[in-house]
């Protein structure tokens, strides 16, 4: 199962590489990385139809925010499941993104083993 996670803040990575290490070495979860929305919409066009199935984002990101990559992903690739992520917890984020199609919104720092189980029951 391979996953996108887009974030604008690079050290992201290492920290889901860290929290996802057993899912990655047993094979049953690849991470990708963007570090905007322009580069996650590259790399979902890359494979038609896209090998990702879940895309992890950050709202807050300079250029195009997670909430427009989440549109155009909804419109684009609507199979593609998309949860939303925010340093803050604020109801109107929460609000755009399950109305424009997220699956879930999490909010820093992250609750892994809430994400472990969405990305479980996305595998089941």
């Amino acid at each position: 199962m391979k996953i996108l996670i887009v974030d604008d803040e690079k050290d992201v990575e290492i920290l889901f590489r860290q929290k996802f290490r057993r899912e990655i070495r047993s094979g049953n979860l690849e991470l990708v990385f963007a570090f905007s929305g322009a580069d996650a919409l590259k790399i979902l066009e890359e494979t038609d139809p896209p090998q990702v199935v879940y895309v992890f984002s950050d709202i807050n990101m300079p250029g195009m925010t997670g909430l427009e990559l989440l549109e155009k992903i909804k419109t684009k690739f609507p199979q593609i499941n998309v949860s939303m992520i925010s340093a803050y917890g604020d109801s109107d984020n929460y609000n755009k993104a399950l109305n424009s199609g997220a699956k879930g919104f999490f909010t820093k720092p992250i609750d892994f083993e809430s994400l472990k189980k969405e990305i479980q029951s996305l595998m089941a």
